[in-house]
């Protein structure tokens, strides 16, 4: 029996994973929280084999919270389940500790191999995102150029050069314009961008965009 702890800001998507796992044999959803800090304290009671959360949520998420949970429970399995199907974050995510990376978009079954194989304590990469990884001329680290960033200021790149707005940026990240536009100024400063042009045709030269 996997004993499980969905990690996830949506309550949509919560209760859509616990009613497809409620239908299968060997998984068990001990508890579903909302965010970083509800589930550092739940891991704190114990009882949990693998955790199955989101990238961006509100407070501590992303890259830090796999971080944190990979530093005081080492052997907890680590799934990645994301809206973000790009190499990049797959990768910083994979670096940041997590046992595996799966995409929301991806069919039930292949979430339900990916919660098995990562259970079995085997690793598991979305299979399109495989193939993407393996025609890259660089291997699994983050290039050093923006491997500089901070999670949230590689969040903020990332949805920049997707086109969104400080605004849109703030709603979907839980923080204030203001401190988008603080993130974004550190990033430009520490990638050396003098406009948004230079960061958008950056992030789409190294595919995150």
């Amino acid at each position: 029996m996997t004993r499980l702890l969905i990690i996830d800001d949506h309550t949509l998507m919560r209760e859509g994973l616990k009613q497809l796992f409620s239908l299968v044999e060997g998984i068990d959803v001990v508890a579903d929280v909302t965010n970083g800090a509800q589930a550092l304290e739940h891991l704190r009671k114990g009882g949990i084999d693998l955790v199955l959360l989101d990238l961006s949520m509100p407070g501590i998420s992303g890259e830090s919270l796999i971080k944190r949970i990979r530093i005081y429970y080492p052997e907890l399995r680590i799934l990645v389940l994301s809206m973000h199907n790009e190499p990049q974050v797959a990768k910083r995510a994979i670096k940041a500790g997590a046992n595996g990376f799966a995409c929301k978009d991806s069919s039930s079954d292949a979430l339900l191999e990916a919660i098995h194989k990562v259970a079995a304590g085997g690793r598991y990469l979305e299979p399109l995102l495989a193939e993407k990884i393996a025609f890259e001329t660089v291997g699994i680290d983050v290039p050093a150029d923006h491997g500089v960033l901070s999670d949230r200021e590689f969040q903020v790149l990332h949805l920049l050069a997707k086109g969104k707005s400080i605004n849109t940026i703030a709603d979907e990240l839980h923080i204030s314009n203001k401190t988008v536009s603080t993130h974004k100024a550190r990033m430009m400063d520490k990638m050396g961008f003098t406009n948004t042009a230079e960061l958008i045709r950056y992030a789409i030269t190294n595919g995150l965009a």
